[in-house]
């Protein structure tokens, strides 16, 4: 079977930068499963898996605006030390749960500085072009309970 909208996919994969630098794999773990066309990956990638088959690899790159989108320069700014009370010590790369106008915003401390903390509210991995190697472990048809909760149930899925 072939992937295509509403098959569920089976995969393996190993993410990598433009430099080399791997960002996530699956090999020697679980293989991801998705639910194809339900956004439950980037949708460059779902895009470039469309007719591919069970035991097939390949490599994809996702340009970022299939991916994680660009980095918007408003998502970062500079707050007051003080809204981190209780924080003894803030180090660049740490991560904290951010109140917005749109709800809560995971952050990314990107600048310590005597007068403010720089932060940035963009996907760690916005603005980047990403390399996946793939493997196809296994494609089959979704379930209508799948298909009506837009995610895989089961095994390597959502358990209800």
């Amino acid at each position: 079977m072939q992937i295509s909208e509403n098959t569920v996919v089976s995969m393996h994969y190993t993410l990598t930068d433009d430099q080399g630098q791997q960002l996530d794999s699956s090999v020697g773990q679980e293989p991801l499963v998705f639910l194809s066309g339900a956004q439950n990956i980037i949708d460059g990638l779902d895009k470039a898996l469309q007719g591919k088959a069970s035991g097939e690899k390949l490599t994809v790159s996702v340009a970022p605006e299939e991916g994680y989108g660009e980095i918007h320069q408003e998502l970062i700014q500079k707050v007051p030390s003080e809204n981190f009370q209780g924080v003894d010590d803030i180090q660049v790369g740490m991560q904290f749960m951010a109140q917005t106008p749109g709800g809560q915003q995971p952050v990314t401390v990107i600048g310590v500085e005597e007068d403010g903390v720089m932060l940035d509210g963009n996907h760690p991995l916005a603005g980047k072009t990403l390399n996946f190697d793939v493997e196809i472990v296994d494609v089959r048809e979704a379930s209508a309970e799948e298909l009506e909760h837009g995610h895989v149930h089961g095994e390597g899925g959502h358990q209800h």
